[in-house]
């Protein structure tokens, strides 16, 4: 008896009935096929996320500029550069240089996930929240397993004591995208930021009561308001102890 073929967003694909190696040399000819950077995004994502929604919520991108790139060089799309790409490569399996460009091979090895990358540990959060960072001079700075959307410039802070609660003692946050000087988009966001007395704190920045102020605030300390930040970057996320 023939398998059975199923129409799928203008593909075909064959049923579940058939081998896991047959259905993997499938989708590497639709991979080779994707004329597009979008194409290859959507291909790509599709190993990991069902929607482009989750894969946008999953990786704290709006879900609307997510979903544009997935139509990128199409109407309506927006296109995204290699730093998007080797963000979405190392969450969804691929390679930067095949979503750019559709020359590197696309891996069809299965959908099991990549080790997590090293990114290493500039500092650490003490009791006050105030960031006590390492001397980056230094030549063997400590490393921990880094999310896996981590980034060339992601790095990590080690949480000590409760300054962000108890529950996080010893748990490491993760960022990368520092702004200098800040910007109004962080606004909301639990952010590290460093002040212009010479600070580094983890807090949640609101506008301040005076032009280029800010009010930060915590779970478990008082807010501290109307102060300058020199430069912050949104926390990306907060994890374990391994």
């Amino acid at each position: 008896m023939l398998p059975r073929i199923m129409a799928v967003r203008g593909y075909n694909y064959i049923s579940s009935s058939l081998s896991t190696t047959y259905c993997s040399h499938i989708r590497s000819n639709l991979a080779s096929m994707a004329t597009t950077r979008g194409e290859r995004l959507r291909i790509a994502r599709e190993k990991r996320f069902k929607s482009a929604r989750l894969a946008g919520k999953a990786m704290g991108i709006p879900v609307s500029t997510y979903g544009a790139h997935e139509r990128a060089q199409s109407p309506g799309g927006r296109d995204y550069g290699p730093e998007d790409a080797k963000k979405y490569a190392r969450r969804f399996g691929v390679t930067p240089e095949w979503l750019l460009t559709g020359r590197e091979p696309f891996p069809t090895g299965g959908d099991e996930a990549q080790p997590a990358p090293k990114v290493p540990v500039v500092g650490y959060v003490g009791a006050g929240a105030a960031a006590h960072l390492y001397d980056v001079a230094q030549p063997d700075l400590d490393e921990v397993s880094g999310p896996t959307d981590a980034v060339e410039d992601t790095v990590a802070v080690e949480i000590r004591g409760e300054s962000l609660g108890p529950f996080f003692n010893r748990w490491y946050v993760f960022y990368d995208d520092v702004h200098r000087p800040m910007t109004p988009d962080l606004i909301g966001q639990l952010c590290v930021v460093g002040l212009t007395d010479g600070r580094v704190l983890i807090k949640q920045v609101q506008r301040g009561r005076g032009e280029g102020l800010y009010t930060l605030h915590s779970a478990t300390e008082k807010p501290i308001a109307d102060v300058k930040i020199e430069w912050a970057a949104r926390v990306n996320s907060i994890s374990r102890r391994s």
